[in-house]
């Protein structure tokens, strides 16, 4: 039977606008870095995206790009002050950890606070076929060690606190704590600058789960079935949860699905072999991006140029569901499951991975 394809409702003309990225400490550095290097830091990573999923002659003249712009990259210090001794071993020689930490600094709901709203944790095979992109709720209830200046942590809280007490380094310390899984490099990103990507790609295709409205202005309607989305609309696809049962978990879903549409959009688009289409994409990346010092976007890209969509699992770290300690409504992590299943992130063992997430 043939796709019937669909288009959200209020397309709208892309409007470019600047989007604060999350900080990697809550005091904002003093020296804000000038225009052009914001600029080369923000098509960095979705430059990165591009090789990624593109091969043969998109490698080349790709992996050219990137050593042009890798010591312009925006870095930040993500492991200072984190005590080795307190780390989880190496796993799996070969493969790789990467913990992604987003923000939507244009949510509607956003009421102010540095916590992250996506944090993700992309496993990265030792063989490099594939990649595994373990989303963990913002609210999963976990144990949080003491920040650096010992004013906040030692305590259970929210995981997203951490990045609000301790920045980046504690955020590594509390994922590496709950999941036992060593954190190699870490990247921060602004969700917000989506809108641009999505539609200097001439808009996206995402299947909706059912018919809904957005809470949000204009609120656009959204039809159940593939329909064709711009960036406004695909970003407000993503942040909605309050019209589905499981809520936040609703929520991740959706950005899951933005991800994987971005991603397989580029792949087919032709991006990095069209000069014209290249530019384009590259001026409309105006989110804001930063890497850990260590990062060699070149090698990753390199070891990475077979990765695609169709070969992206997305999964959900274990919970139970939803529950409430004291006044906080919270996510409760399946602390039995996640023990089993981040074993087999530090085994390498896809299969396990792919199947223990899906449960």
């Amino acid at each position: 039977m043939p796709r019937r394809e669909q288009t959200a409702e209020h397309w709208t003309e892309p409007s470019y606008g600047a989007a604060g990225g999350p900080q990697p400490t809550e005091e904002p550095s003093p020296d804000a870095a000038p225009p052009r290097r914001r600029r080369w830091r923000r098509i960095a990573l979705f430059s990165l995206l591009i090789v990624l999923v593109l091969g043969g002659g998109g490698m080349v003249a790709g992996g050219l790009y990137l050593r042009s712009v890798e010591s312009g990259i925006e870095r930040v210090d993500a492991f200072d002050g984190v005590p080795e001794e307190s780390r989880p071993q190496a796993g799996v020689d070969g493969a790789m950890n990467i913990m992604i930490l987003g923000s939507d600094s244009r949510d509607p709901e956003k009421t102010g606070g540095s916590r992250t709203d996506t944090i993700i944790l992309a496993h990265l095979p030792k063989d490099r076929k594939s990649a595994q992109l373990i989303s963990i709720p913002r609210d999963t209830w976990v144990s949080v060690p003491k920040s650096k200046d010992g004013n906040n942590g030692g305590r259970d809280a929210k995981v997203n606190a951490a990045y609000a007490w301790g920045g980046v380094p504690l955020m590594v310390q509390t994922v590496e704590k709950f999941t036992g899984v060593r954190v190699d490099h870490v990247t921060l990103i602004d969700f917000a600058g989506f809108k641009e990507i999505i539609d200097a790609l001439d808009g996206i295709d995402i299947n909706s789960e059912k018919s809904f409205t957005s809470i949000h202005e204009p609120f656009r309607k959204f039809h159940q079935g593939v329909q064709r989305m711009d960036g406004e609309a695909a970003l407000d696809y993503s942040r909605q949860r309050k019209q589905f049962a499981d809520g936040d978990f609703a929520r991740i879903r959706h950005q899951q699905q933005v991800i994987r549409a971005i991603i397989d959009k580029a792949s087919s688009g032709g991006i990095l072999t069209n000069p014209g289409k290249l530019n384009s994409f590259l001026k409309a990346t105006s989110n804001s991006v930063s890497v850990d010092k260590e990062l060699s976007l070149f090698d990753m890209a390199n070891q990475m140029r077979g990765v695609r969509g169709g070969n992206m699992t997305f999964v959900t770290s274990p919970t139970k569901g939803t529950g409430r300690i004291g006044s906080e409504s919270v996510v409760l992590a399946d602390n039995a499951r996640a023990k089993t299943f981040y074993d087999a992130v530090r085994r390498d063992s896809v299969g396990e991975i792919v199947s223990l997430g899906k449960k």
